[in-house]
């Protein structure tokens, strides 16, 4: 994903609602785990927006969003359960754009993206 612009509000909401009160990578992605999963309206249709080697999707390809995964999976990158040919797998947030979705859906996982295309990384 490419890098973008610095949008005040959004650093603003994520300072002080998603990452508030974060000593360190293990805080913020629970921040964050919490966030997304209090916000994302479950299931959801997206698009894959790019390929990448960790997940088998396609550029283009639409899948049905059922959830979070685990939380102790989300350490180091927020991951969404889908269901892909007859079963359900993890694939990454960042991998996904949303299709059809409610405002909070659409914000929280803008807010995720920005976060990426920002270059932050839960490390």
């Amino acid at each position: 994903m490419k890098e973008i612009d610095r949008d005040d509000k959004r650093e603003e909401r994520i300072t002080d609602e998603i990452v508030v009160d974060a000593y360190g990578p293990e805080e913020q992605a629970m921040g964050w785990y919490y966030y997304l999963d209090d916000n994302l309206a479950f299931p959801f249709s997206a698009q894959c927006a790019e390929e990448r080697r960790i997940s088998p999707l396609r550029k283009g390809e639409r899948v049905t969003v059922i959830g979070m995964v685990p939380v102790d999976d989300c350490m180091h990158e927020m991951f969404v359960e889908i269901s892909w040919q007859e079963r359900s797998l993890g694939v990454p947030l960042a991998q996904l754009e949303p299709v059809d979705v409610g405002a909070s859906t659409l914000e929280a996982i803008e807010d995720w993206h920005y976060w990426v295309k920002r270059g932050y990384q839960l490390v």
